[in-house]
């Protein structure tokens, strides 16, 4: 009999992200697909219980923690005893968790640790023959490949935005505490604190609603025959700032780097596409994009596609595009920004 364990770490605040939900899903689905398969929950945080609050109605079995202030912030050494920690004590067959920063920083130590292999990037789960079975892409996004191995315990790293965030209603949840000893050696390594950028310089958001890609045509010849970089960096800061919407961009914008002026605050982290992320949002929208191949592939997961060009036989209007909206993209953000300030 298959037992499965769910990883979650807690935040700052001392919720779970998003997508610690998301793989609840996930393991739910699979503990049913597997004929009732026990489910228990690992948590990791600096206080955990209303995060196990959060979660009493999902059924598991058991909710175990490691919790206290060594836990607080992302450490790769107590991370990882922590993970061990609470595989030894739930000995699943199969390990849940979801994708993130400390995730994927301690998983595959804590997987050695356990003499267990490990699968990331994981973007779908089945069961077929009696045997759970994995999907995941490769080549940049794509070849998507189907994995099985019969080695136990399995580590599956679940990518956000696959599955729906479980939704349940909040309890009171008995938390079954375990020790872990940290030593000084582990406590070498020390968070002293954050450096983020300000919310007006931050244009990747991995859980807006919207992606708006800017392909090359903003830092080129307009209409009049002129460069207009800053006028096109306002627009588009305005629009990001304005929406609320994750900044994509093409290959061909980020590397124009060497080629003169260019948008300032776009790097190579903001690229999408076959050479870049392949992110998740509900809806896109493409602008000065040639809607090539390269670029779509970054876009397979988008689940409503518009794009803005002057040029009605461009690659976004064979297919590609949902919505075409054949226009000046300069005319129609300016427009659009205008109509968001109003609220």
């Amino acid at each position: 009999m298959d037992k499965i364990l769910l990883l979650a770490h807690t935040q700052e605040d001392g919720s779970l992200p998003k997508g610690a939900y998301e793989s609840l899903n996930a393991a739910l689905s699979l503990a049913a697909d597997l004929g009732g398969a026990e489910l228990n929950i690992g948590l990791i945080g600096k206080e955990v219980q209303a995060a196990a609050d959060s979660l009493a109605a999902c059924g598991a079995a058991s909710i175990f923690a490691v919790s206290g202030e060594d836990f607080a912030d992302s450490r790769y050494s107590s991370d990882a005893a922590a993970v061990t920690t609470l595989v030894k004590q739930a000995a699943p067959t199969l390990v849940i968790a979801p994708t993130s920063s400390r995730f994927s920083r301690c998983l595959p130590g804590a997987a050695y640790r356990c003499d267990g292999r490990i699968e990331t990037h994981i973007t779908g789960i089945k069961v077929a023959d009696g045997a759970v079975q994995v999907q995941r892409w490769y080549y940049r996004q794509r070849m998507v490949a189907t994995l099985s191995r019969a080695h136990r315990p399995w580590f599956l790293v679940i990518d956000s935005g696959v599955f729906e965030p479980w939704q349940g209603a909040a309890g009171t949840a008995s938390v079954q505490a375990l020790d872990v000893a940290i030593g000084d050696d582990c406590r070498r390594t020390r968070v002293i604190g954050v450096q983020s950028p300000g919310s007006d310089t931050q244009t990747i958001r991995p859980d807006a609603r919207l992606l708006f890609v800017a392909g090359a045509g903003w830092a080129k010849k307009q209409l009049d025959g002129q460069l207009h970089i800053k006028q096109a960096e306002g627009l588009i800061l305005d629009f990001i700032n304005g929406s609320k919407a994750s900044l994509g961009s093409s290959k061909s914008l980020v590397d124009q780097s060497s080629e003169g002026e260019v948008i300032s605050f776009m790097s190579h982290l903001n690229q999408v596409g076959q050479t870049g992320s392949t992110p998740r949002h509900p809806k896109g929208l493409a602008t000065c994009c040639h809607g090539e191949e390269p670029h779509t592939v970054g876009w397979r997961f988008i689940n409503e596609r518009r794009a803005i060009s002057l040029d009605a036989n461009c690659g976004w209007a064979q297919g590609k595009a949902d919505v075409l909206y054949v226009a000046d993209a300069f005319e129609v953000i300016a427009k659009a920004n205008e109509l968001l300030a109003k609220g």
